[in-house]
């Protein structure tokens, strides 16, 4: 095939250029939100725009395991951050020293403060004990479930909603105020709704919890920790992730 019909080719099934940039300016600009909740109701028909989305995501052997508990009701609220609330004590004595002190600081949830919850889980039984694709490694329905909360994380961004993953809470605590049973596992409880503004980075970065990792530095070439910095793709690595980040500043000074 010479370089013409190669073009070709991929031309019949790329995207427009304006729906590529629509699909990387969701990735580059989606955050974990958290503080920024307004009360704005969620309108059925957006919310059904991001389940859809979610169910649409790819799963091992089509089991399509997950289930979405839209969680609305003041009093389940307060359930869940009961449980949170628990567990956020329990882990910032996990860390020590100045980490301590800045976990404590840090916002780590907007369960109140968000007018909806969203938890998807995982039915590991759904379609029986063998499933395409599951059969050696026994954790792909888990990683299914977490296809759909991406899913359903690139959609609201799409909408001009926030999404806060929570995710520091005991299992059982969790299935409990959900009313979850003990053999659905809980894969993510996100908080969902408008916000007043999205960051430019994310807020661990900005706080100095962890920098953003070099991409480069994490690409290997056909062997596990074998870097190539002659490779053509190393500078295009680089550019992108520059990009990626203008991409997200953008972003944001078209918000204000």
């Amino acid at each position: 095939m010479n370089t013409a019909q190669t073009q070709a080719t991929q031309d019949i099934h790329a995207f427009t250029e304006q729906a590529r940039d629509a699909i990387y300016q969701a990735i580059f600009s989606r955050r974990d939100v958290r503080g920024q909740f307004l009360p704005t109701p969620v309108p059925d028909s957006v919310l059904s725009r991001i389940l859809t989305a979610a169910h649409y995501a790819p799963s091992v052997g089509f089991m399509q395991p997950w289930n979405f508990v839209v969680v609305q009701s003041g009093a389940v609220k307060q359930r869940i951050h009961d449980a949170f609330a628990v567990a956020h004590a329990e882990a910032a004595d996990m860390f020590e020293g100045d980490k301590r002190n800045t976990y404590r600081q840090l916002k780590l949830e907007g369960i109140l403060e968000s007018p909806l919850g969203i938890c998807i889980t995982c039915d590991r039984e759904r379609t029986g004990p063998v499933v395409v694709g599951r059969t050696h490694m026994k954790t792909m329905d888990l990683y299914s479930s977490v296809c759909a909360v991406q899913n359903l994380w690139l959609a609201a961004r799409a909408e001009g909603l926030g999404v806060g993953w929570v995710s520091i809470f005991n299992q059982s605590a969790l299935q409990q105020a959900l009313g979850i049973p003990k053999r659905i596992t809980p894969i993510a409880y996100l908080c969902v709704g408008y916000v007043s503004h999205f960051y430019a980075k994310p807020e661990l970065e900005t706080a100095g919890w962890l920098p953003r990792l070099p991409i480069e530095e994490l690409v290997y070439f056909d062997q596990w920790g074998q870097h190539d910095d002659r490779q053509a793709l190393i500078g295009h690595l680089r550019r992108d992730q520059a990009e990626a980040q203008e991409t997200a500043n953008l972003a944001l000074m078209q918000s204000r």
